[in-house]
């Protein structure tokens, strides 16, 4: 038996309207369950939509073989570092970055987390002082991109590189747009590409001269090391990869905390309870600020959208599938299933803290994905995430001017939008609903 299909009569319908894709995914889950087919485009070959979480597993960490990536819509952008890199070549970038990440290297990376997460606390300092207004999602971009400059430079970001790293913010910005054609889609973005190359090359030698910083050396050196006995590491290469940690570092965390914070002006409640968890530094509190961030990723994950080829013939949910099938696994949608999480649009950390609220099946939670092509630094976004949390929810609390009055949803899901806001002060008038 086949993968059930979507009504074409109901996507010509949702085509007309102009909606967005999470619209049509939607709909799909509504009417055919964790796993249905429709079709893009009038005469297109059917794309499967995954959600249950046992489908879920048995796409991304079961048979990684058997349902791959293919080309990257940050290839424009990445060119080929690991997010986009696809067979042996990746298995090799992967092996040589995954101890950075993990455990003893991690520890590394503390240090330089803390310092990026002391000097915002210092910023929002003296916007309480001053009571001037600041936009949340460019605070969160600057302690993020701050954050991951430490960890592959050992230096802190300086205004002159933020201000040329504004183009990675760019770029992904626009890359659900960018024409189909990949020379089109590189002219488009040419301009912000070689101002992001320039960083990156000057950022290259620096680590090739030694030049170690105030932390020491960084990621970025081990990746200059790594030329010196595998051929494949190109300059290109080394770029590519530079470029891709840069985003993958620092975009999804900033968009995370963004929201986070989205939340919290409206949930003040969820602020008050984890800071009476614990004192400051205890194993209390710190769970409780983590639950913060696990439910935000839970409403909205790093990765809301997993692409993925059948690259053979397989059974998925009992259902016959073709080799040759293009599958999207959503958890933005496994996220929002209430068969797996209860009220599943309530912002509710406690989820993440008392027994028995979160569900046990390993699919039904993958804000980062699940399996080997899982993302690098999960364990880096919540280490910066929770450390910057710990230094600024004491503080005084954001006040939003105005809110987003949409979603965007492209390479990460984030606010449509400006987010200004005051560390001083009453609002001036209620914040507008988003969607």
């Amino acid at each position: 038996m086949g993968i059930p299909e979507l009504d074409p009569d109901l996507v010509t319908r949702w085509r007309a309207d102009g909606g967005e894709l999470v619209d049509l995914l939607t709909l799909v889950r509504e009417r055919l369950g964790g796993v249905g087919a429709f079709r893009p485009a009038p005469g297109a070959a059917p794309t499967v939509l995954v959600t249950d979480p046992d489908a879920v597993r048995h796409v991304l960490a079961q048979h990684p073989d058997r349902y791959v990536k293919r080309s990257h819509r940050a290839r424009v952008l990445v060119g080929d570092g690991v997010l986009s890199a696809t067979g042996e070549a990746w298995q090799r970038q992967r092996r040589l970055l995954q101890s950075q990440f993990t455990g003893p290297g991690m520890r590394r990376y503390e240090g330089r987390i803390a310092a990026a997460a002391q000097v915002a606390a210092a910023r929002w300092k003296e916007y309480a002082r001053t009571g001037e207004v600041f936009d949340l999602g460019d605070e969160m971009r600057r302690f993020a991109l701050d954050t991951i400059w430490r960890a592959l430079t050992g230096h802190p970001l300086d205004p002159a590189t933020e201000a040329e790293l504004g183009a990675v913010a760019e770029v992904v910005a626009v890359l659900p747009s960018l024409p189909a054609d990949a020379f089109a889609a590189q002219a488009a973005v040419a301009a912000d590409i070689a101002r992001i190359d320039a960083v990156a090359e000057r950022a290259v030698r620096a680590a090739r001269g030694a030049d170690a910083g105030p932390d020491g050396p960084g990621l970025l050196r081990v990746l200059v090391d790594a030329a010196e006995s595998r051929p494949e590491y190109t300059d290109r290469l080394i770029r590519d990869e530079l470029v891709t940690l840069l985003v993958a570092g620092h975009e999804t965390t900033a968009t995370t905390l963004t929201w986070l914070y989205l939340l919290l002006d409206r949930h003040p409640e969820a602020r008050a309870h984890a800071l009476a968890a614990g004192p400051e530094g205890s194993p209390e509190r710190q769970r409780a600020v983590q639950a913060l961030v696990h439910e935000t990723l839970r409403l909205y994950p790093s990765a809301w959208i997993l692409p993925r080829h059948a690259a053979e013939a397989d059974t998925l949910a009992g259902h016959a599938l073709p080799a040759g099938t293009d599958l999207l696994v959503c958890p933005y949608l496994t996220h929002r299933d209430p068969e797996l999480w209860p009220e599943p649009e309530d912002f509710d950390p406690t989820r993440f803290t008392a027994p028995g609220r979160r569900p046990g099946h390993p699919g039904a939670y993958l804000p980062f994905g699940i399996g080997p092509r899982a993302c690098l630094g999960l364990q880096f976004a919540l280490r910066e995430s929770v450390t910057l949390l710990e230094h600024l929810l004491p503080g005084p609390v954001p006040r939003l001017r105005s809110r987003p009055h949409r979603t965007a949803y492209g390479l990460t899901v984030r606010p449509d939008g400006p987010t200004p806001a005051v560390l001083s002060g009453a609002r001036e008038e209620p914040p507008s609903a988003m969607r």
